[in-house]
């Protein structure tokens, strides 16, 4: 084996996010030693999709030696099976039904490919490389286009009987009149808690009120959690509410969440969790409000220390090593 890893030093990581799809190429230290990026939406078929990702990727695999050099590939995908390599009624992909996405690129590059969720690749990620090294118990929490969740108990992360455990960003949050979600069910956490849950509150927050605030000067159709975020930083008072409600919701979730599993940690990923105080105070403070006794100030709540898409790539990397074992 470690003749192998000489002769291929590299693997490739690719996070297929709702808006962007990220890849790198990373050295066996886990540094991506170059990386790009195509709009996942992209194409119309699947087929355009793998055929404009292969030709973004294939020239910084010829950059570092050719296709012999990369030991394989892994993706992470939303509702990606581990078991499988497909990519399954993903309600924020524009492809629909199960797509076989990890054994059309192994038979477009003809290098090994593997395939899972892309918040447990994130929570790979964070295991090997950021805040959650070390840990044997955590929850990592995306939140992106949707809200992803990645589940690790005693050191392994869950998949299910079926490879698709963790769902957390479908828990229903709102029996009662809740949103229409992404996946056609109704009060699901991500469609509150994502970046574009948010954007739907802030518009439903500015309908409702003629309170004064920054967002007014924006086209409230395109309003974007970016936009709220800045707007709170000025000390807008509509865009905090607007926080304290997404924060308040996701609190109390997460204290569902770790009555579950009792994690050591719970792991804040994507662009959202750059929001600081703004988010992070409000759902502190609903999870200090609605978790059991037993549980109290146990679980802490960080955020991710890898910038960017580098925790999903690096994850998803990691798997590629993996497929030594298996050769």
């Amino acid at each position: 084996m470690e003749n192998t890893s000489i002769e291929k030093p590299f693997v490739v990581g690719v996070d297929i996010g709702g808006t962007n799809t990220v890849f790198g190429i990373v050295d066996a230290r886990g540094n991506i030693i170059s990386s790009a990026a195509i709009k996942t939406k992209c194409c119309e078929t699947i087929e355009e999709y793998v055929d404009k990702l292969c030709d973004n990727l294939l020239p910084l695999i010829i950059a570092q030696g050719g296709v012999d050099k990369i030991k394989g590939i892994g993706i992470g995908a939303p509702n990606g099976n581990y078991y499988k390599g497909t990519i399954e009624f993903a309600p924020n992909l524009p492809w629909k039904g199960i797509i076989p996405l990890a054994a059309l690129i192994e038979d477009k590059l003809s290098i090994p490919t593997v395939l899972t969720n892309d918040a447990n690749a994130a929570a790979v990620g964070e295991m090997t490389y950021g805040v959650a090294r070390g840990m044997k118990d955590f929850i990592m929490i995306t939140l992106g286009t949707g809200v992803g969740s990645g589940i690790v108990i005693n050191g392994q992360m869950v998949y299910g009987h079926d490879g698709f455990a963790g769902e957390l960003g479908h828990v229903i949050v709102r029996r009662d009149n809740g949103r229409i979600c992404g996946c056609g069910r109704k009060g699901c956490l991500e469609a509150y808690c994502s970046a574009t849950g948010l954007a739907r509150t802030a518009r439903e927050v500015l309908a409702s009120s003629t309170e004064p605030s920054l967002l007014r000067d924006l086209d409230v159709e395109n309003i974007t959690s970016k936009d709220v975020y800045d707007a709170a930083v000025q000390g807008d008072v509509i865009a905090k509410d607007i926080f304290e409600k997404t924060g308040t919701l996701l609190g109390e979730a997460l204290a569902d969440a770790i009555a579950f599993s009792s994690p050591e940690a719970i792991v804040l990923f994507g662009g959202l969790a750059k929001s600081g105080k703004y988010i992070i105070e409000p759902i502190q403070k609903a999870i200090d409000a609605n978790i059991l006794k037993i549980f109290k100030g146990k679980t802490r709540l960080l955020v991710s220390e890898l910038k960017d898409s580098d925790a999903a790539v690096l994850g998803a990397s990691a798997l590629a090593w993996e497929l030594k074992d298996m050769e």
